[in-house]
Formats: C-alpha cells, sequence, structure tokens
C-alpha cells in the first residue's frame, strides 16, 4: 500500500470535503473529513495535514497540491524500511548496471493526454547523464526539462514513447478501463517496442515507477492477453533512485508539455496544467466559448473538474 502525506490550507480541505461527497465514510477524532476512493482512503485532520493512503495515492494527491502545499512525507511502502522482498522487487545493484526504465506524465491533469516513455541506459551513459543533469523531472522546471530531453536525444539513446490522446482515453474510460489499466498497457507496450528496438544488447532488468501493486498490473495487462517480460521491477519513487526511469520520466513530461501547447493553441486558449480551482474556471471559459462536446478532445472527462466547473457557467 502506498502513503503521502501532505499539508494543504484550510481552504482547500473544505473543497475537498464537497468533492469527496458522495465518497464519505465515518470520520475519526480530530479529523475533517474521511472519505474513500478507488486509489486511496482520504484523511483530512484539522492541522491541514491530509493523508492518502492506497493503490495509487498519488492519483488523489495530485489532484490538489497547489504551490502553497507541502509535502510531509514521501510516496513510500508502508513496509519500505524492511520491506519483504518479492519477485518484483530491485536488488539495488539495479540502479548500477544496464537497464529499461518507465515512466508517465499527465495521469492527474485535467487536460492534456497521458504520455508514457521507456529508456534503455547502459552503465557506460549514467555518468555522462548525470553530468547533464539527468533526475526525477518533478524536481525540475519544464524548460529545463526540455532541454535535457535535447540533450538525451543527442546521446542517442533509445527510448519508446506514446501519447494516449483524451478521445481515446475517454472512450476506453466509457468501456470500463480504469487509468490504471490504461496505464499499466502504456507502460507494458512501450517497454516491448524497446524491447524490440534494442534487439540483443546487455540488459539486467526493466524497472517500472510503480502506480499499483505488481499483481494488479499483470491483472490488467493479463485481460489483454499479454505478460510481463523476464526481469521486471517495480518500486516507487523509482526515478529518485534509477538514472534509466529519470531519462524515462524526463521524455515523458517533455512530450506532456509539448502535447499541452498544441492543444492550448488549437484550442485558442490556455489550458492549465493539474487539475486546480483554475482548472475549473478554464473548462467554464471553454463550455461558454466552444461548447461542452469540445471537452472529450481536450480533457479526461471523468474527472471531478468537470463538474466542479458547473460553478463558474
Amino acid at each position: 500500500m502506498g502513503q503521502e502525506v501532505h499539508v494543504l490550507p484550510i481552504d482547500t480541505i473544505n473543497e475537498m470535503k464537497l468533492h469527496y461527497k458522495s465518497a464519505l465514510t465515518q470520520t475519526p477524532p480530530g479529523a475533517v473529513f474521511r472519505a474513500k476512493t478507488s486509489a486511496a482512503v482520504i484523511t483530512a485532520y484539522k492541522s491541514g495535514k491530509v493523508l492518502f493512503q492506497g493503490s495509487a495515492p498519488e492519483l488523489e494527491a495530485g489532484k490538489w497540491q497547489t504551490s502553497s502545499s507541502t509535502s510531509a512525507t514521501k510516496t513510500v511502502k508502508k513496509t519500505s524500511q524492511n520491506q519483504i522482498k518479492t519477485r518484483y522487487t530491485p536488488d539495488t545493484s539495479l540502479f548500477t548496471s544496464s537497464h529499461i526504465g518507465s515512466d508517465e506524465a499527465g495521469t492527474g491533469d485535467y487536460f492534456g493526454p497521458i504520455t508514457v516513455a521507456a529508456a534503455y541506459v547502459n552503465k557506460s551513459q549514467f555518468a555522462t547523464l548525470k553530468e547533464l543533469g539527468v533526475k526525477d523531472s518533478k524536481n525540475l522546471t519544464d524548460p529545463i526539462i526540455s532541454k535535457l530531453a535535447k540533450d538525451i536525444v543527442k546521446l542517442q539513446i533509445p527510448y519508446s514513447l506514446l501519447v494516449l490522446q483524451n478521445e481515446k482515453y475517454n472512450r476506453l474510460q466509457k468501456k470500463g478501463w480504469s487509468q490504471g489499466k490504461m496505464k499499466a498497457m502504456l507502460h507494458h507496450h512501450a517497454i516491448t517496442n524497446l524491447l524490440n528496438k534494442i534487439g540483443k544488447v546487455e540488459l539486467d532488468g526493466i524497472l517500472i515507477d510503480q502506480f499499483c501493486e505488481p499483481a494488479v498490473y499483470s491483472r490488467h495487462i493479463g485481460t489483454e492477453q499479454q505478460q510481463l517480460p523476464e526481469k521486471t521491477y517495480f518500486i516507487t519513487k523509482a526515478e529518485s533512485h534509477s538514472i534509466a526511469v529519470a531519462t524515462a520520466s524526463i521524455i515523458a513530461r517533455t512530450s506532456f508539455v509539448k502535447e499541452m501547447d498544441k492543444l492550448s493553441e488549437a484550442i485558442g486558449i490556455p489550458l492549465p496544467k493539474g487539475a486546480s480551482a483554475k482548472v475549473d474556471q478554464t473548462i467554464a471559459k471553454v463550455i461558454n466559448t466552444k461548447g461542452a462536446a469540445i471537452l472529450d478532445k481536450y480533457a479526461k472527462t471523468h474527472f471531478a473538474n468537470t463538474k466542479k466547473a458547473q460553478r463558474y457557467l
């Protein structure tokens, strides 16, 4: 089970309580509310601390993070200090070996697609990538990420990039696909494409930035008659440990930013990232000027923001 803890403004917590109205459960002592979704259990406390626990806590937490919020802890496995080793747990030696890493961007953003990248990095390239400044893209600005992506291309790092545009995302969601299944299939196909591209090279493993339990991931791809490649491993915050995952995260983020720029230009309205109140206001502007139907092409319409935007119409 994953966990995130954030400190949020009381106004945000009150907004969250309204947002999760239909998912509220019994409130524990000292809490403002507790709600349960398919991705996480959310418990907000009077102190401003909000605890997200579940199979994908980052999906719910990402909807509420603002420039004034702070992260009290990192997303970790509850058993991270004495984590039980499984066949999906990588040995730390993998981080200094030649391997594939995969990561995604756009999953918590209302507007824009989901982008997933897988990158193969040979151990001989680690030092060069680190000198360039390749690290967790969440700790980098978009302009720096864009520059690093160009440097990665110049180094001829083999990679595979997939973009799930909004119209297809919404079709799959209406068919009953969860976002978790979509991500699992995107990661799987990106990795498969990359394996075909690199052929028989030195490869000590494949590392996926964990967004759900490995068994759930395997079940997702299994429903589409797919299975995990050999030596596939999962850890949370993988981009902090693996230069290959960090490389993939930069490629995925760069693609997402470019796609957002294209969508903003096409619709003639600057589309904000994330899932904040600013996004709600922009949705209302889009509906007022272009009509509600156009959202299917530009947004993940099942997000709660679609309903929240009604207050601005």
